[in-house]
């Protein structure tokens, strides 16, 4: 955790932590009434807005692979997650899809009550209020995203809520179309506001290229399923390409070293753009501060506390396995971890799967050896988690590109074969004939590839199913993963993945609107299918 103020974070945390209704506006969220008055205070009001990103409904917990939001490249093997939203079997009174819903929508209301306080402060500059509203722009807008592409039609609310009123919460879902057009128009705001990355030196901030980089990563998802608006391609393309021309970004040489830096808390503006900080083992003051990044999507472990306890919720498919080419691809056997740990004469150690135990294996990406802080927490960990890296910006670009110009040009082509040759080891700036993906395909054949090309690079990085979404593929890749877990060697966790990939059907596209919701809400109306 660096540089945004921690004593709010255990306020908000104990309050958002708890499963039962939340109300749109917390308590402990600082009224206009008696806040607001001077920087300080709206330093607070912005940290309690991050705190959102850290909540257990969100990156702290039930999106590390509880929540099916890696698709086709895993199942989650957690029994308490059985018969939910964890394998498909989704309810509209879903604890965590109510939770996701409640909490996104109260960090939308913090930032609307300090975005119409904007001007109160008198001792900001205009340059310190331009960076707080930039920054609180750019986290209403994103909170939006998550609810727009999980949900679709949702309620845009631009204005506090005053729970005390029961018409506060009356509020008819908004077209997907006019969310969209609210987001970027938010984001291009952000975009002048906001700092540089170079600038604050790390990614745990909002910064003038995370707001690049995510506006490619919306403009993307309003050009593909449901709303198919094709002119946003060229607009992804734009924004990823003002990232690619920043001097400052660059791959790390090293896949495993990205990873292991995001453990210990080092930051490289470089590579890792935009990501959700943790801090802390679970003791003293920032006991509260930690997430289970390791944990829910780490290497199975559950005997030696030195090396990290592992939940392993995240099994791998044969897919994610066998989508790399070989076994020269370093990514493959640092995504998928070719081990587990065993308990011997009272110390940890690696066990190597067998050649036939491909789905038993666990997301290897984030590793509880990488981290540095001791005493490690049998839960809680400080492991940050990215949210936008420099990759996946030259794999949109590469996307739209292709897109824009019927087929991609050489420029698509060299950001693609960047990822590739780094995947190998290689110097990403020097052609490499057995790596690079050689010019001359179809259109369709280059989107292929980039498909492919983006669980190698971002599996288990929580982009996957709105990846699928928006190409049109969901349920089509889910039912594949079907067929592959009725041809796998039979073991106990197998059940979880035929659950998973039986259960789904196209309605999954989308969420239900919460029950709760909908209990409140008389204005709300359900998605079809649920």
């Amino acid at each position: 955790m660096k540089k945004i103020n921690l004593s709010i974070f255990i306020l908000v945390f104990s309050f958002l932590s708890c499963e039962k209704p939340l109300d749109l506006v917390p308590y402990d969220f600082p009224l206009p009434e008696n806040y607001y008055s001077n920087k300080t205070e709206m330093n607070y009001a912005l940290t309690g807005i991050y705190s959102v990103l850290k909540d257990h409904a969100l990156y702290a917990n039930n999106m590390l692979g509880r929540m099916g939001l890696d698709a086709d490249q895993a199942f989650n093997r957690n029994s308490n997650d059985a018969n939910s939203i964890g394998d498909y079997s989704v309810s509209t009174a879903d604890i965590k899809v109510q939770s996701f819903w409640r909490v996104l929508y109260a960090g939308i209301n913090r930032a609307n009550v300090l975005l119409k306080n904007i001007d109160v402060p008198t001792d900001l500059t205009d340059a310190e209020r331009d960076v707080i509203e930039g920054e609180a722009l750019f986290l209403r807008s994103y909170f939006y995203f998550l609810l727009v592409t999980n949900f679709g039609d949702v309620p845009l609310i631009l204005e506090p809520i005053n729970t005390a009123s029961a018409a506060a919460h009356q509020s008819t879902r908004t077209s997907k179309v006019q969310v969209y057009q609210q987001i970027v128009s938010d984001l291009e705001k952000a975009a002048d506001k906001v700092l540089p990355i170079e600038t604050l030196g790390y990614g745990g901030r909002v910064n003038q290229s995370a707001v690049w980089g995510i506006l490619a990563r919306v403009n993307l998802h309003w050009a593909g399923f449901p709303i198919k608006d094709e002119t946003r391609y060229a607009e992804a393309r734009k924004w990823a390409k003002k990232v690619m021309d920043h001097p400052v970004h660059k791959l790390n040489p090293s896949f495993q070293n990205v990873f292991e830096k995001l453990a210990r808390d080092e930051y490289e503006i470089g590579e890792s753009i935009f990501e959700v900080e943790f801090y802390g083992n679970g003791t003293g003051i920032y006991a509260s501060l930690g997430g289970y990044v390791g944990v829910n999507n780490g290497i199975y472990n559950q005997t030696d506390l030195n090396i990290g306890f592992g939940y392993s919720y995240i099994n791998t498919t044969r897919y994610t396995y066998d989508v790399y080419e070989s076994a020269s691809d370093k990514r493959r056997d640092w995504t998928v971890a070719p081990f587990y740990y065993a308990f011997t004469n009272g110390v940890g150690r690696e066990v190597n799967r067998t050649a036939n135990q491909i789905m038993h294996r666990n997301c290897g990406k984030f590793r509880r050896t990488s981290e540095t802080l001791l005493p490690k927490h049998r839960s809680l960990t400080p492991q940050n988690f990215p949210v936008l890296r420099y990759s996946d910006v030259l794999l949109m670009f590469a996307e739209a590109d292709n897109y824009v110009n019927n087929g991609a040009t050489a420029e698509g082509y060299e950001a693609l074969n960047k990822v590739r040759r780094r995947g190998y080891g290689l110097d990403v700036n020097l052609a490499s004939p057995s790596v690079d993906i050689v010019e001359g395909l179809t259109e369709e054949e280059f989107l292929e590839i980039i498909q492919d090309e983006r669980t190698r690079e971002l599996a288990f990085e929580c982009l996957r199913k709105g990846d699928l979404v928006r190409w049109g593929i969901f349920l089509t890749r889910m039912k594949d993963r079907l067929t592959e877990v009725n041809n796998h060697e039979y073991f106990y966790d197998l059940r979880f993945a035929r659950a998973t990939f039986t259960n789904v059907s196209a309605r999954d596209v989308v969420w239900p609107i919460p029950s709760y919701e909908l209990g409140v809400n008389y204005e709300l109306e359900q998605n079809v299918g649920w």
